[in-house]
């Protein structure tokens, strides 16, 4: 079994920055892709970001050139460096791990962006 521990969601005004971490933990054979999904109140879950094992991005247009997905060297680890934030990005943001063939969900950190 494979557990994802978030961190570093807060309350933060427009323009300002956050940076979200996902660890993984377990017995982890694999990770193929890990990548950062968020849920704004009433509205779906969506895609935010991507990264591959071989280190390609994907990132939705709304956060191109203001979001950086990376990991760390192990591997394990996959951070969202968000900058000049908008009341938009606020939502709970959840990272989501393809890893031994199986899919992850981290619990959700929320994220608060006062205008």
């Amino acid at each position: 079994q494979v557990q994802l521990v978030e961190s570093g969601g807060g309350l933060v005004q427009a323009g300002g920055s956050l940076r979200l971490s996902c660890a993984a933990s377990g017995k982890i054979f694999s990770i193929n892709s890990m990548g950062w999904y968020r849920q704004a109140p009433g509205k779906q879950r969506e895609f935010v970001a991507s990264i591959t094992s071989g280190g390609s991005t994907n990132y939705v247009d709304s956060v191109k050139e203001r979001f950086t997905i990376s990991r760390d060297n192990a591997g394990n680890t996959v951070y969202l460096q968000m900058n000049s934030l908008k009341s938009e990005d606020t939502a709970v943001y959840y990272c989501r791990f393809i890893a031994n063939a199986h899919l992850y969900w981290g619990q959700g950190t929320q994220v608060t962006v006062s205008s």
